[in-house]
């Protein structure tokens, strides 16, 4: 498999709803809700959308796989 088809792989498996930083978890009693504060509506954590835009610590961890893969 080619560098650029894996460092694909890699954005692809972070690129999430749940590693966003509009992402916000909602507990209530009928069980969890989640929502995207920037595009106001319920959303899930596996949902991918365009204007993702990933939390710092999933930066960090990308660029830390990305370093790993341009090492092999």
């Amino acid at each position: 498999m080619d560098l650029s088809k894996r460092r694909e792989e890699i954005l692809d498996r972070f690129h999430a709803c749940a590693t966003c930083r509009h992402f916000q978890p909602v507990k209530e009693k009928k069980g969890m809700r989640y929502l995207c504060s920037r595009l106001q509506y319920e959303t899930k954590p596996d949902y991918q959308f365009r204007c993702w835009n990933p939390k710092e610590q999933v930066v960090q961890l990308m660029k830390k796989k990305l370093g790993e893969l341009e090492e092999e």
